[in-house]
């Protein structure tokens, strides 16, 4: 594909919408529209364990894309920075842990936009004082229920939890639904 053209279409604080036109290896022009961060950002998804139990940490969040309650992994924008990883952990859970591994850069929703990700793999130990009353210190406008899964339980939990009406990332089914059958 060759590109052709491009515009910007539209603009907010956060996000930008752009009309980019392409040339197909047919010789056909063919028009497409993305989004854009503002600011260019490495975002963060934490895969969390609470250590020895092996539960994973999931979240509940409202979003207003979605016009409802989304079932998915603590996550937030990094800046390239994996460390952030354990700062979107405490604000969303309250937990506190220790990164066990990091992926390389990751595209995260290349259909509509520019996103890149890392993948962080976090470990809590339950035993930590630290970890036995974790309080959360959300964003005024965030809205998230923790919730703890064991591995086995997951696929009946993401079942249960869209039978009243929340819906499931579909990271989460990849990573339990699919993978792990």
């Amino acid at each position: 594909m060759k590109k052709l053209s491009e515009k910007m279409v539209y603009e907010g604080q956060w996000l930008s919408v752009h009309e980019s036109v392409y040339e197909t290896k047919k010789g056909e022009a063919i028009t497409w529209e993305s989004i854009r961060r503002k600011k260019s950002a490495t975002g963060v998804v934490v895969l969390a364990q609470l250590m020895p139990s092996k539960r994973i940490v999931l979240i509940k969040q409202f979003r207003p894309a979605a016009h409802g309650y989304v079932l998915g992994l603590p996550a937030g924008l990094a800046f390239g920075d994996p460390a952030h990883a354990l700062v979107e952990l405490k604000e969303e859970t309250g937990y506190t842990g220790t990164i066990v591994a990091v992926s390389p850069v990751l595209k995260t929703g290349s259909t509509v936009s520019n996103e890149n990700g890392l993948i962080v793999s976090v470990h809590i130990d339950e035993n930590d004082p630290a970890n036995h009353n974790p309080q959360q210190h959300l964003e005024p406008g965030e809205d998230i229920e923790v919730c703890l899964v064991h591995k086995k339980d997951a696929v009946d939990f993401m079942k249960a939890e869209q039978a009243q009406g929340t819906h499931v990332s579909s990271s989460l089914w990849y990573l339990f639904g699919v993978a792990l059958q």
